[in-house]
């Protein structure tokens, strides 16, 4: 799959270069007829965002990748190339504090609590997405993700009260009846992805986290690395990405029940196993809703893996770039293009 994917998409796999670019091309076979519109895609990986959007705005490329301009990127697009269409969406898929529950000492339950006690999620959309984000769960907020809490219900978890200090004071009375405290405080590497989406929101936490006498050390790690070492539960503590999708058994089946694939965490609750198979069974969704928000619940409540925010970030194109749709769930779906033409 690293080398020579196959599958029965609109384009076909032609060559992948690390750290320069990916080449796909029309898949003559396609099942949908006169599709896709592209003879093919060429993709080009440059590390540094404001270079893309250079190359962007210097007719380089005929639009960005989906979901990938930040709100001070976007304003040099649209300040430069004022006929660019660009379209401002949420990601549908949260930064997560993720938290390894098979090392000591985050295999306590009440110091998870107290690192969720620690946040800001209002900081993290006020500074990472100058407030363009949203705070939610484990399933995409309302109103793009329709299984997400009512603010209502949101707000009775751990560490979404809107007073912060009030949390943060409950937080350091757990971590002193652990032991710890101002002379005594915690230290930790916190790992993520080394790319700035991911590095900007980890140097927050950190900063949060000493709240609860916490300390952080960054530890940036080429994506190449990072999703091994996930895998293989080489972390105590990682800023990553939520489940994403936006249906209960995708998010919940992969990443929460025990044993799940995506799993990173080690969590296991025999209780959110059973409800997870009860709400998968449930046929009425309002009430297969309250028994996810209900799963919310147990999860916020054992630290499972803290969602932080909901990223929204622009995708930017040519005027000449026609047929795209872009998701407003999943940064997952709408990446097969077929519909796409250039009207050249």
């Amino acid at each position: 799959m690293r080398s020579h994917p196959i599958g029965t998409g609109p384009f076909k796999f032609v060559e992948f270069k690390p750290n320069e670019g990916i080449k796909v091309t029309r898949n003559t076979d396609y099942w949908k007829k006169d599709r896709p519109y592209l003879d093919g895609i060429e993709y080009t990986i440059i590390r540094n965002s404001s270079t893309a959007v250079l190359a962007f705005i210097a007719g380089t490329f005929d639009m960005t990748v989906p979901f990938s301009l930040t709100v001070p990127l976007l304003k040099d697009v649209s300040g430069q190339m004022p006929q660019a269409v660009c379209e401002m969406s949420p990601e549908g898929v949260s930064r997560t504090l993720a938290i390894n529950h098979r090392v000591a000492p985050f295999d306590k339950r009440e110091l998870r609590r107290a690192m969720t006690l620690s946040l800001d999620r209002k900081a993290f959309i006020d500074i990472i997405t100058a407030g363009n984000g949203d705070i939610g769960g484990v399933m995409q907020p309302l109103p793009e993700g329709i299984w997400g809490m009512p603010p209502e219900i949101l707000r009775a978890l751990p560490g979404y009260l809107p007073d912060v200090q009030k949390s943060r004071t409950e937080a350091r009375q757990i971590m002193e009846q652990l032991g710890y405290g101002p002379g005594n405080r915690l230290k930790v590497k916190v790992m993520t992805r080394d790319v700035p989406s991911f590095r900007n929101p980890a140097v927050l936490l950190i900063d949060q986290l000493k709240e609860a006498y916490i300390d952080g050390d960054l530890e940036p790690v080429d994506t190449t690395n990072f999703f091994p070492r996930m895998v293989r539960r080489d972390f105590s503590v990682a800023l990553s990405a939520g489940a994403g999708g936006n249906d209960p058994d995708q998010g919940l089946y992969t990443t929460y029940v025990c044993n799940a694939e995506n799993n990173r965490m080690g969590y296991c609750n025999p209780e959110v196993d059973e409800a997870t198979d009860r709400q998968s069974r449930e046929a009425d969704q309002e009430r297969r809703k309250r028994l996810v928000w209900e799963i919310e619940r147990k999860l916020a409540e054992d630290g499972a893996q803290p969602a932080l925010y909901y990223n929204r970030e622009a995708t930017c194109r040519q005027p000449y770039v026609k047929g795209l749709t872009i998701i407003v769930n999943s940064i997952y779906n709408g990446y097969r293009m077929e519909d796409v033409w250039l009207d050249k």
